[in-house]
């Protein structure tokens, strides 16, 4: 097969650039690209190969809009327990670490509570229909082990806040596995890792940060050569009604938008899923956001 089949069988476009590669592709409902530091087309061809195809295992195994697949059938158990892999295992466990860290503010099972928001033009949940299904959410209540899952009837997960940061980590990973000598920057709509250093003989990657005031506009810069960051705000889904702004985050204590949140928050960390939990507990905290992350101990940039 030839690169330009290869690309047109994996659905991604790979441009050349003064520094090597850039591939971009689309999935998890998100821009996503590679950036990637080597001037040999075969290799940068298979690394956009693979981190096409992870991503789309990944979207298909975990998305909670996909009618079918392993989530769908988890939500749709009855009460009853399910057997469960060892990723699913791993990610639940990773949640639960997230659920205990944050005093239940970070809760996966406020899938119920998402399925009312909806962020697409609709109209504020009534107050009655987030009361009801308050009474579903409540991750104290999942039981599992590695191998077994149970979720109370009518309780649902959702992976929608640590899907896309495990999976630019596996890309990550995978890519790092393979080619240890070369440095790729992977960014799956701002959640960015980049496992090989890029040398210091090379300008480190360069990352913006949207300003919330001018979408698609940078307003500030952050150079990175090793490491990961992640975003979380609600510059893009919200709903205004009345004046009042209803931002994405929703607070599963409350069943509403957090308020008083940053319009956005960007964390460093070691790794994605770290930097996107932090930055979600961030905006979770509302007006104490900053001083949450300044005792977390790591880089961060809010944007109000």
């Amino acid at each position: 097969m030839s690169i330009q089949e290869d690309r047109e069988s994996s659905g991604f476009v790979l441009s050349q650039r003064d520094w090597g590669y850039l591939g971009s592709f689309r999935a998890m409902a998100s821009p996503c690209e590679l950036l990637i530091a080597t001037r040999d087309e075969k290799m940068a061809s298979s690394m956009m190969k693979l981190a096409s195809g992870e991503a789309a295992r990944i979207e298909l195994k975990f998305s909670r809009f996909i009618e079918g697949n392993l989530l769908w059938r988890l939500n749709h158990t009855g009460g009853k327990a399910s057997g469960i892999d060892g990723e699913t295992a791993n990610l639940l466990q990773f949640a639960r670490q997230c659920y205990q860290f944050s005093d239940g503010r970070f809760d996966i099972s406020a899938g119920p509570l998402m399925a009312l928001w909806r962020f697409d033009g609709g109209e504020v949940p009534a107050a009655g229909a987030i009361e009801r299904v308050m009474a579903l959410v409540d991750f104290s209540r999942v039981n599992f082990n590695e191998h077994q899952l149970q979720l109370p009837a009518g309780m649902s997960l959702d992976f929608g806040g640590i899907a896309k940061e495990y999976a630019v980590d596996r890309v990550a990973y995978l890519l790092a596995e393979q080619w240890p000598e070369t440095s790729v920057l992977v960014n799956f709509g701002g959640d960015i890792a980049c496992p090989v250093a890029k040398g210091e003989d090379s300008p480190p990657w360069q990352v913006g940060i949207e300003n919330p005031q001018r979408l698609d506009s940078a307003a500030a810069l952050l150079e990175i050569r090793q490491g990961a960051l992640a975003t979380s705000g609600d510059t893009r889904r919200f709903i205004e009604r009345d004046g009042q702004r209803f931002g994405h985050i929703i607070d599963p204590q409350t069943g509403y938008p957090v308020v008083k949140a940053p319009r956005s928050v960007t964390v460093l960390a070691p790794n994605c899923v770290t930097a996107g939990m932090l930055a979600t507990m961030a905006m979770l905290e509302g007006e104490h956001a900053e001083a949450f992350l300044r005792q977390q101990e790591v880089a961060f940039k809010c944007f109000r």
